[in-house]
């Protein structure tokens, strides 16, 4: 599609912005103007950690030089949106003469919650979620022996491997009784706990924070908790989650909740605007989906989808079946589906757990129907394909269970633990046995076109 009078402009070079960017070019010859405020090019934001702790450089996580950009027409602003006029479709920024858009597309992503800890404008107090989080980091650690973490997600145990690999020493508070109870079962949550403090790394359960007590310099010194214990530290890292980066639209015409309001076409209330990624918001989502999608899988397909639509073939966002991976310290996190941390009598589910290692499987299902509704693994990888195609194709536990040793990614020479998985599953459903065992491998084989290791 030919779009040559049409100027494309997009706001965060983030995975969703960039990826948008690139799609769109393959698809249109259009103009095509990528801001952001945060860097020059687009980089990997997971792995900014991995520079911090000196595993690589920052130009190792930039996957497209500047000759990409310009051998694709792309122009790249490293600059600041300060107001966008959406009546004169004009962009007005801090550096800059103003920029004019036929098409806007709003992928600013997320920023830090729980902000109000940073307005006391202590020093060490901060959030980790920009390159310029990474950059005031580095500084703000150097020489220093404890740090205090607030709050227990994804970016808290970032936050705390990055500083045991400076050897500094770390407490998290955390509100649950558990790490991360309020997203994991209580098994998977017991086994990630163990694993935490086994790496040196202390947690202060059913605990918030009440105060951060700084010396005369405004440099911090403790922090208080609301139990009313005191922590000495000289850093305190806010991990309690981030929002939707929507704050300098809210005085615009633009509807927003959250984050910025769209339909599965991603189109906003406003006529050629648009939002993908962190900052949008389903203002439909069907029941069980959730409204806002922050993830970096997700962010990359709403910008693959939005590609089509701008460039004239209007395309219907259509997610698929849930998935997220994470890290906590060494263990690998995978899930498919949902699997919620607790659940009804209605729902059951097949849990396997390594007696030594931190690795477990957890298959969740539908009592009535066997229906498969989500995996958890920890420790060990399933192929991707497998797991999508069992859920588009709305597999039971006992569909499943037959193919379980295709779906093991991890490399030969790794120990299988299906077949203790399914002597489990076997001691619950005996009469399964034998349809599992003279399962017809030759055909999955052919299915699915894969060679695999029997």
């Amino acid at each position: 599609m030919f779009l040559p009078d049409q100027h494309i402009v997009i706001i965060g070079n983030g995975i969703a912005g960039a990826t948008l960017a690139i799609n769109l070019r393959k698809q249109s010859n259009c103009s095509i103007t990528l801001i952001s405020a945060e860097s020059a090019t687009h980089f990997s934001r997971p792995a900014l950690m991995y520079v911090y702790m000196g595993h690589m450089r920052y130009q190792d996580i930039v996957p497209y030089a500047d000759w990409f950009w310009q051998a694709q027409s792309i122009n790249l602003l490293h600059d600041k949106v300060e107001q966008i006029d959406f009546s004169k479709k004009q962009l007005v920024l801090q550096q800059r003469t103003p920029v004019r858009y036929d098409k806007l597309v709003l992928a600013t992503g997320s920023g830090l919650a729980g902000t109000h800890w940073l307005k006391a404008n202590i020093k060490g107090v901060q959030g980790f979620v920009t390159l310029q989080d990474l950059e005031l980091m580095q500084q703000q650690t150097q020489h220093i022996k404890h740090a205090v973490i607030v709050g227990g997600g994804l970016i808290g145990i970032e936050m705390a491997e990055m500083l045991r690999s400076k050897k500094i020493a770390v407490t998290m508070l955390v509100r649950d009784r558990l790490f991360w109870r309020s997203n994991l079962p209580e098994q998977e949550a017991d086994l990630i706990t163990r694993h935490i403090q086994e790496h040196g790394i202390e947690i202060r359960f059913e605990e918030e924070l009440a105060e951060i007590i700084a010396d005369k310099n405004r440099q911090v010194q403790r922090i208080k908790t609301v139990a009313g214990q005191e922590i000495p530290c000289e850093f305190v890292g806010i991990a309690t989650g981030v929002k939707p980066a929507v704050d300098f639209l809210r005085s615009s015409e633009l509807e927003l909740d959250r984050g910025i309001l769209v339909n599965d076409y991603f189109e906003t209330s406003l006529p050629g605007v648009y939002a993908i990624g962190d900052c949008a918001q389903f203002s439909n989502p069907k029941p069980g989906i959730p409204a806002l999608e922050q993830l970096w899988y997700t962010g990359r397909a709403h910008a693959e989808t939005l590609a089509f639509t701008l460039a004239g073939t209007r395309k219907k966002y259509e997610r698929g079946p849930w998935f997220n991976s994470a890290k906590f310290l060494d263990i690998e996190y995978q899930t498919y589906g949902f699997v919620p941390n607790n659940w009804p009598d209605a729902y059951d589910s097949l849990y396997w757990q390594h007696p030594t290692q931190p690795k477990a499987i957890r298959l969740f299902y539908e009592k009535e129907t066997a229906l498969l509704k989500g995996i958890n693994l920890l420790g060990i990888r399933y192929r991707h394909d497998l797991c999508q195609h069992w859920f588009t194709q709305n597999y039971t536990l006992h569909q499943v269970m037959p193919e379980l040793k295709a779906a093991n990614f991890d490399p030969e020479f790794f120990k299988k633990y299906e077949p203790e998985l399914l002597s489990l599953y076997f001691s619950q459903f005996p009469d399964q046995k034998e349809k599992t065992e003279k399962y017809n491998w030759w055909q999955l084989r052919k299915r699915l076109k894969w060679a695999f290791t029997t």
